[in-house]
This record gives structure tokens, C-alpha cells and sequence, in this order.
């Protein structure tokens, strides 16, 4: 028999439930602005190794400006129940177009038909992205943080015209795999996270972690934040196995070392930003789950099959209005070369703002959470003037 959870340590004015989605999850959801009915809601979508927890510092602002606002362990994280979240899983039901029905289950059980945004950080950026793409209907703006979307991936265009491009379709992707593969012939040898998440020890290795669960989740967090001196991102002039090896170790590994291995000497004293009580809430989740759930979305991200199937929306562009927000210190706007660009020039066509916040990392809204609050609600209000 499965032992009782322990409570949340969160805010007053958060609540935690329970709601069946209609697509196969049983979705642990945090809540704020919940007492007041007919509020135009908000959907918050965490990343990877987060929870819903991860948006505990905004909730609160953005309920007190007005909004439902919504937050779920994603499919394979935290309380969420429903998903095989072992190596051996399906992985069409990490596909990318069933993580958007997962988000869209939850708002009609929650009884809206639309949301006034979607916000998604980190992986839960590219599934808020998708969710405006595929159903600008529903979702009526949306925030991507910490990691651009470059667009749906593409078929070759004009090759039955006797000037027929010289590049096949989807340039950008093939580059990338190609410098990948790539970074195995550098000296060190060096390997891609995201393929190495895709592999099947990933797990193991962090579930395992020889320092411990949390010491190993507390130098990550570190050496991710604005507080590890080794930060100081910059474009990259191409897609290139060099060129990526210029990336931290976190994202460009070495060839011979785990992620544990990786962040293991970046153990910090302490993290003003991420107190020993949330640390604690996310090492006994993740001891009492493992790692795989999350590390299955990786699979689908980095497998060919998966990623053709997205041709269905090549082409399309996100219409509805779109901002960014990142940290100044967060390597993520430029660890796939070109998506920024792309993000704020093609793909986006209503695109109002980027927001590279000072004293932040990769962990954005718990970081400077007062400030990234405050950007959502000024891009929020540029088309709702009644919301104060």
C-alpha cells in the first residue's frame, strides 16, 4: 500500500487537488486565485527537473492581478498519475501533440473552453508554444521561457522546379544532429546532454546519484543559476561540434561523465534563491518517483520519427500574442543557435517583447520571481486594460 503524500509547505492562497484530465492522467494541480468564479485563467507548464512547485513565487502575484492561475505536475513528474513512467514506455504518449492534449484536457475539466495565456518554462516552453500553435482558439497569448522556439520543423520547398534548392528540408535540425554526433570526435570527447537523457541509464545515474539525491539536485540548480560565475552566455556563431563545445558541461558533457559526475565539484554552501525546505520538496518527490517520466519527453525530442511527424505544421506560425522571458545569465536562449532569432523574427508574428532579466539563471521565476512576474502582467495587460 502506497504511503500518504506529505503536505505541500505552500504559500496561503495556493491549494493543491487532484483533477482527472479525460486524457488518461489523474494531474496533481497547485492553485491560486481559485475562490473568485469567472477569472480569466493562466496555465503554467514547468520543465525538467521541476514540478508545478517550481511556480510557487509567481502564483500569488499573478491571482492577486485577477486570473485563475493553474499549475500541473506535467505527464511522468511529481504526483501526476496515469503515465508509465519507466524506460519501457510508449512513447507516443510523450508525443508532443498529447502533451498539448493534456493541457487542453485539464482546462475543459477545470470548465474553461479558453485561457488568457499559456507559460511554459524550460520544456514547458516548446509545449506552451505547441499549445498556441495547434489551438490559438484556446489559448489566447503565450510566455516561453528559458528556451526559444525555433518553429515546426519543415519539408523541402520548390525541388520539383528545375532550380531546385541545394539544401534539404529541416537545414537546422540536420545540422544540429550532425554536430552531435559530432562532439564524440572533439578531444575530450564530449556528448550532448539531451542525448544522453535519451539514453537508458540517465535515471539511474541521477536517481542513484553518488552524493546523494539532493546534493546532486543542489548543484545542478547551482550550476544553472545566476550564482555559478561560469554563466556568462553569448550567441554561438554556428551549429558546429565546436561551436556547441563552447556550451557549460551541463549541456555539452563530457563523453565519460554522468550528470552527477558533471555537477558533482559546484556543490554550493547554500542558494538564497532555493531554500533547504523547497530543496527538500524536490528530492523526495524525485526520490519517491525517479527521473524517467521527465527523461522520456527527451526521447521523443531527440528520435527522428517523433520529429518528422511535426511536419504536419510546417509552415504554420504562433499568431496569438508572445512574449519571452529569460535570465541574463541562462545559456538556454542560445544552446540551439538560430531559435532565438527565428523565435522573434518568423516564428512569432505577434511578438511583443523579450525580457533577459538581470540576476537570474536558467531558473527564471524562482530566481527573480517578483521581476518575472511583473514582465507577465505587463505583457498580459497590453490587451486586457480591465485587469489591474
Amino acid at each position: 500500500m502506497n504511503e500518504p503524500l506529505n503536505d505541500l509547505p505552500l504559500p496561503d492562497g495556493i491549494r493543491s487537488r487532484i483533477v482527472e484530465n479525460g486524457n488518461g492522467l489523474a494531474m496533481h494541480v497547485l492553485e491560486a486565485g481559485f475562490e473568485t468564479p469567472g477569472r480569466r485563467c493562466i496555465v503554467l507548464l514547468h520543465g525538467f527537473p521541476e514540478l508545478a512547485y517550481s511556480w510557487r513565487k509567481i502564483m500569488l502575484p499573478l491571482a492577486n492581478a485577477g486570473y485563475h492561475v493553474i499549475a500541473p505536475d506535467q505527464r511522468g513528474y511529481g504526483r501526476t498519475t496515469g503515465a508509465d513512467i519507466t524506460y519501457e514506455a510508449d512513447l507516443d504518449a510523450y508525443s508532443m501533440p498529447n502533451l498539448v492534449r493534456d493541457v487542453l484536457g485539464l482546462l475543459y475539466a477545470l470548465g474553461y473552453r479558453q485561457a488568457a495565456a499559456v507559460i511554459g518554462h524550460d520544456f514547458g516552453s516548446p509545449v506552451a508554444a505547441w499549445c498556441a500553435l495547434m489551438r490559438p482558439d484556446v489559448f489566447g497569448s503565450v510566455v516561453l521561457m528559458s528556451a526559444p522556439f525555433g518553429g515546426p520543423p519543415s519539408f523541402a520547398f520548390g525541388t520539383a522546379t528545375d532550380h531546385a534548392p541545394l539544401e534539404p528540408a529541416d537545414t537546422s535540425s540536420s545540422a544540429m544532429a550532425k554536430a552531435v554526433a559530432e562532439l564524440a570526435l572533439l578531444d575530450p570527447p564530449r556528448k550532448h546532454y539531451q542525448w544522453y537523457y535519451s539514453g537508458d541509464q540517465a535515471n539511474q545515474d541521477m536517481w542513484h546519484a553518488p552524493q546523494g539525491l539532493s546534493d546532486f539536485l543542489r548543484a545542478y540548480f547551482h550550476m544553472k543559476s545566476a550564482d555559478w560565475a561560469g554563466n556568462q552566455p553569448h550567441p554561438l556563431k554556428e551549429i558546429s561540434a565546436e561551436s556547441l563545445a563552447s556550451l557549460p558541461d551541463y549541456y555539452v558533457m563530457q563523453a565519460d561523465q554522468t550528470m552527477p559526475q558533471t555537477v558533482a565539484d559546484h556543490m554550493p554552501m547554500s542558494n538564497v534563491w532555493l531554500s533547504d525546505e523547497d530543496m527538500n520538496v524536490y528530492a523526495s518527490e524525485y526520490a519517491r518517483t525517479g527521473f524517467q517520466g521527465g527523461l522520456n519527453w527527451y526521447r521523443c525530442a531527440t528520435n527522428v520519427r517523433y520529429g518528422e511527424s511535426m511536419r504536419l505544421w510546417a509552415g504554420r506560425t504562433i499568431d496569438v500574442p508572445a512574449c519571452f522571458i529569460s535570465g541574463a545569465s541562462d545559456w538556454g536562449c542560445f544552446q540551439r543557435p538560430g531559435d532565438y532569432e527565428a523565435m522573434r523574427m518568423l516564428v512569432c508574428t505577434n511578438f511583443r517583447a523579450a525580457h533577459l532579466i538581470e540576476g537570474a539563471g536558467h531558473w527564471v521565476q524562482q530566481e527573480q520571481a517578483q521581476t518575472v512576474a511583473s514582465r507577465i502582467l505587463r505583457f498580459l495587460r497590453q490587451d486586457a486594460p480591465g485587469i489591474i
